[in-house]
Order: C-alpha cells, then sequence, then structure tokens
C-alpha cells in the first residue's frame, strides 16, 4: 500500500492573497467560476479550494450568511483557553494547598514533588506550564533519582554551589540579587561564573530586592554570525528540493516603492514561491518562503539547502527559524559578493527586464502583483530556458521524474 503524503494546510498570506486576485480581476471573467479556475492553478491551488476562501471573504465582510472566520476561530479559542483554564484552576488549587501561603517560588525539588503526585491526573505538560517549569527538568530530576550515578560532574557541582548560594542569600535576609551574591561567592574565595549564579538562583527561586528595570534599546550588530556558505557559486542539483535560492528586488511605481521576493529550485530554475510587498521586512520574504514550504513540501530525505545572501531579513530569527522547523540547511554567501547569489540574481535580471521594464512605468502595489502572477506562471509553464536544455521549469521537472 503506497502511503499518501502530507499536505501542509495553504499559508494564510497565500488564502489572503488569492481572495485579493480574485476580487480586483473577476471582473476579467465571465463568470466567478472562470475566475476561480483560471487563477487558482497560478497560486497552486485548486478551484474549489479558492472558492472557499472567497466565500469566507464574504461572510467576513457581512455580504454573505454565516458566521466568520473571526467567529470561528473565537469560539475555537475560547472553548479551548476554557478547558485549559478549568484545569488550571484545578492545579493552582492542588498548588496552593500543597505549596502553603507565600508569593515566593517553591525550589525545584518541591515542584517535583507535587508534580510527581499529581501527573497522573493532570499529566506533567500541563502541570509544567502552570509552575513554570521544563518538562525536561522534571524527567531528568526523576531519572537521577532512580540512579544517582547518572548525576553528571555539573549537576553535583550545581548542589554544592547551591549550597553556598542559599548561604549568602539568607544571610542578607534575601536582598541579595545575582550579582551580589555572585560577587560575595567571590570574596570567600569561590570561582563561579556569574552566569551560573544567575541560573542556580532561577532553579532554586531566588530572587533579591529590585529597585527597578532599566530600560535597554538594542541595536544591530553588523558583526552577526551566519551560516557558511555551502553552495561555493556552485548553482547546479541534481534534483528537485535539493537546492533553493532566495533573493528580491525592488520596484518604483506611483504610490511609491514595492518589493518582489523570489525562491528558485535550482535543479529546473522554477520559481517556487514569490511576494509582492510595500515593505522590506522579514515577513515579506517568509511569505514567499512559507509558499515554496507549502507548494514543494520538502522532506528530511530531501537535504534540501536554502541558499540566499546576506540580507538581514534572510538572516533574522524567525526566517531562520521556519527553515529549521522545515528541515531546510542554510546556506549564505559573502558580504557584497553578487556572484555568490548569482542565479537568483540572474532570474530577477529576467524578471525586471520581462516585466518591469517592459510594461512600466506602474501605478499601484496591485497592478506589479498581477502581471507577477501572470510571469510567474508563464515562466514556469512556457519560457523555455537554454540552462535546461530549453525546455520549460516544469517540463524539466516532469522529465526527471521519469528518468
Amino acid at each position: 500500500m503506497t502511503k499518501q503524503r502530507f499536505t501542509p494546510a495553504y499559508p494564510a498570506e497565500l488564502r489572503e492573497r488569492g481572495v485579493r486576485l480574485f476580487r480586483e480581476n473577476r471582473g476579467d471573467y465571465a463568470s466567478d467560476s472562470a475566475a476561480y479556475k483560471a487563477i487558482a492553478p497560478k497560486l497552486g491551488c485548486s478551484p474549489d479550494s479558492l472558492r472557499v476562501w472567497c466565500q469566507q471573504a464574504e461572510r467576513d465582510r457581512g455580504e454573505r450568511g454565516g458566521l466568520t472566520s473571526a467567529e470561528k476561530d473565537r469560539i475555537k479559542e475560547l472553548e479551548r483557553e476554557v478547558r485549559e483554564l478549568r484545569t488550571a484552576n484545578e492545579i493552582l488549587k492542588k498548588a496552593s494547598a500543597y505549596f502553603g501561603c507565600g508569593g515566593a517560588r517553591p525550589p525545584v525539588p518541591q515542584m517535583i514533588a507535587f508534580l510527581d503526585d499529581h501527573r497522573g491526573v493532570f499529566g506533567v505538560g500541563p502541570i509544567c506550564r502552570v509552575l513554570g517549569i521544563a518538562p525536561s527538568t522534571f524527567y531528568s530530576f526523576k531519572a537521577v533519582e532512580r540512579d544517582p550515578t547518572l548525576a553528571s560532574d555539573r549537576a553535583r557541582q550545581d548542589q554544592k554551589d547551591m549550597t553556598a548560594i542559599k548561604q549568602i542569600f539568607d544571610g542578607s535576609r534575601g536582598r541579595y540579587g545575582a550579582r551580589k551574591v555572585w560577587h560575595q561567592l567571590r570574596r570567600e574565595g569561590c570561582d563561579i561564573a556569574r552566569c551560573t549564579v544567575e541560573r542556580l538562583m532561577k532553579v532554586m527561586g531566588l530572587q533579591g530586592v529590585v529597585r527597578g528595570k532599566k530600560v535597554v534599546t538594542t541595536n544591530p550588530d553588523a558583526a552577526q554570525p551566519c551560516p557558511d556558505d555551502k553552495v561555493n557559486r556552485v548553482f547546479v542539483a541534481d534534483m528537485p528540493n535539493q537546492l533553493w535560492v532566495s533573493d528580491f528586488t525592488y520596484v518604483s511605481s506611483w504610490q511609491g516603492m514595492v518589493y518582489v521576493a523570489f525562491v528558485i529550485d535550482v535543479f529546473a530554475r522554477k520559481i517556487v514561491g514569490w511576494r509582492v510587498s510595500t515593505s522590506m521586512t522579514t515577513g515579506f520574504v517568509l511569505d514567499a518562503l512559507n509558499q515554496a514550504i507549502c507548494q514543494r513540501a520538502p522532506s528530511e530525505a530531501d537535504k534540501l539547502i536554502h541558499h540566499s545572501d546576506r540580507g538581514s531579513q534572510y538572516l533574522s530569527i524567525r526566517y531562520t527559524e521556519r527553515l529549521a522547523e522545515a528541515g531546510i540547511d542554510t546556506s549564505v554567501g559573502s558580504v557584497g559578493d553578487s556572484y555568490d547569489n548569482a542565479l537568483a540574481e540572474s532570474i530577477i535580471g529576467l524578471f525586471k527586464t520581462e516585466v518591469i521594464k517592459f510594461l512600466g512605468p506602474w501605478k499601484s502595489v496591485g497592478q506589479v502583483e498581477w502581471e507577477t502572477l501572470k510571469w510567474v506562471d508563464w515562466y514556469n509553464k512556457t519560457r523555455l530556458h537554454s540552462a535546461i536544455g530549453y525546455v520549460t521549469p516544469n517540463e524539466a521537472e516532469e522529465n526527471s521524474t521519469q528518468a
């Protein structure tokens, strides 16, 4: 029996884009059904999916009867919150009776004991969320409890350090925070790092007197570490979903600057994700990536590499976390060298030549988006490429599956 491959849900941005494109261009078709059938394949979804999105959008605007998306989501959210709150309330009642009065955080060993006594009723996860303790802490503690030899050298040293920390903390009558406890330990000849004191005091639930928080602004680090260049200008792949390259460009319009991002599969030079926006934020390039992940559904077996330049959007935490979540390895070119992302820049050069310069000037972002939609569809399905033997990207991929 052949196992069916899981198809991920369409990203919210892609659904919103489909609804907007349908509403803005439905007049160009003889019927709504014809518009669904024409636009949906270009977005990589079925006409029925696009129809459902558009009808739900009409409900959201009050143009059609039924529950709006916000109402449906709110009902689900409220039901989930009620269940969680009831469970949390029961846990708090039990915890209050177990730990007694006082607002101080109970020591970790006491919380472990509470978890052990009540996990059969509530489960480890819900109790940990209410108490603010990691489940891994509980399981590690229980493993060492069963077999003390499992305790690491660090764990044994932590026990000694916690005794010294508690003595100093109690000596200050609870006034000392981690900084002063650390200084006192150093005065007494204890060679310990400040971060270790902070960590252990957090584990023990100890906190000194706090006079107030200092507001700190975060400045970007120009020397931010980033992944190595795993491509080294060799933009060749033996199969689809082996190497993706990403980049974005800008377009001047009457309404202001417009930005267009692309994700390209190197094997057949196929555009697998794109996005048009009026701002070049992380979310903008992330939308293009999400579309690519949704339509291509890469697996860990593909060993897919994503290559980009050192733009802050591609090095952002949100973007790199999304790549890691999808099991995609990262590769980044050097600073200021266009050859390190030459393939992506080549495709963007085609886009600017065949769309931006050819059809401009541009009045609005909507016009750029509509023409980009049509061009990407034509590019993947119709345009011949010399680099892949004068076939279209779609044909090149189809031929690879038949070989």
